[in-house]
């Protein structure tokens, strides 16, 4: 090995390389480990820069805030004060002419009985019903929807997609109207069921609820430990009624109609889940149902978790669907729709924010509790 010689003494030139490096590798940790503005030879931003960056961020986002004031924030702000006025409609609502009232138009709804209390809990009563059917249902057959054409061995995918996707592009005024023509009394379903010896119902108008025909089957009718008893306006006989079977009819139709939208939700997580894990779990001797419920379905559930959140939230808001079947139908009245008859059709407008602003409280609370037993983090 060569040495040189360095004044009285020697130096091992082999040795160079590694000292070198150690020092080229300090030197780069250092940086790293420097602000970004200082490595690139930058002044930080004085105090007025800052204040100017704030500002201009502010005046680039102005106008979209703006219009949420204008248009969403106001509105409900409003829609609040005039749920605790008696408001018909007539004058500005901000008016001397306006009385406030309190908390009457929430009374009139939860403590008061009359007609009004008896609306009200037949509302809550099937548009509960109606999350407790729909949302399972439209969120299973969505899946099975997405799973099927996202199988590679299926021929024209695209085809099977749109049409699984179209009812859900397909006005649901008109889709509405198609269902109405079926389930009338003399419509194609009771004349189907008239050719093997069944009458059918007035299936639209028909307030009685599905347990209650299969309780009635088995002999129970009316006990008095559920009829001497009431809330909101109804007693517990009428709310372990189940779904009346007009709103059958609007599960059938919903469940039809929205698992397209969901399917695309599944289907996109679908492809995103490799292949290799399939192929591996199949290698290890997994059954096809094994390989799903093992493998699939549980890289799956933030969008299951996601699917379920919007599905139980719209199917609280159903309205054009309740709107187009007939007005005052006990059989189908729901919330949103209680809100729109008590304020545009009775002119009791106090009345009916209140109904609207229950309804949020409804939403938010049976939310935050289905956040609470389904935990997933969602920006996954």
């Amino acid at each position: 090995m060569a040495q040189v010689s360095e004044g009285e003494g020697t130096r091992d030139t082999g040795a160079l390389p590694a000292r070198v490096a150690v020092a080229e590798a300090a030197r780069t940790a250092q940086d790293r480990r420097a602000p970004a503005r200082e490595r690139l030879g930058q002044r930080k931003p004085t105090g007025r820069l800052r204040k100017g960056e704030n500002l201009f961020g502010w005046l680039f986002v102005s106008p979209s805030v703006a219009v949420l004031l204008l248009f969403l924030f106001i509105p409900i702000l409003l829609a609040l004060y005039v749920s605790f006025t008696n408001w018909s409609g007539v004058t500005n609502p901000l008016s001397s002419s306006v009385k406030t009232v309190g908390l009457a138009n929430y009374k009139l709804l939860l403590n008061q009985p009359g007609l009004y209390q008896q609306n009200f809990g037949t509302a809550i009563r099937n548009n509960l019903y109606f999350v407790v059917f729909t949302v399972p249902l439209q969120t299973g057959l969505a899946l099975l929807l997405a799973v099927v054409v996202n199988n590679k061995f299926l021929k024209a995918k695209g085809f099977f997609r749109t049409v699984a996707y179209f009812p859900s592009v397909t006005s649901s005024i008109a889709i509405t109207v198609v269902f109405m023509f079926l389930f009338q009394g003399t419509g194609v379903i009771n004349t189907l069921l008239g050719f093997v010896g069944i009458q059918g119902p007035n299936w639209l108008f028909d307030t009685r609820g599905v347990f209650t025909l299969i309780y009635n089957a088995f002999g129970v009718n009316n006990p008095a430990a559920l009829v001497n008893h009431q809330f909101l306006g109804l007693n517990l006989w009428g709310w372990v009624a189940g779904p009346s079977l007009g709103m059958c009819v609007i599960i059938i139709m919903l469940v039809w109609t929205t698992s397209g939208t969901f399917m695309l939700f599944f289907l996109a997580a679908l492809q995103q889940i490799s292949e290799d894990l399939d192929e591996a779990s199949e290698i290890d001797g997994a059954t096809p149902w094994q390989r799903f419920r093992r493998v699939t379905l549980p890289m799956l559930r933030p969008t299951l978790v996601l699917v379920l959140l919007l599905g139980f939230i719209s199917t609280w808001q159903v309205f054009d669907q309740v709107f187009l079947i007939g007005p005052d139908n006990p059989a189908t009245i729901t919330p949103a729709y209680y809100s729109y008859q008590l304020s545009f059709q009775d002119s009791n407008f106090g009345a009916g924010a209140a109904v609207a602003f229950l309804l949020f409280c409804l939403i938010v609370f049976l939310t935050v509790l289905q956040r609470k037993f389904i935990r997933e983090d969602l920006t996954r």
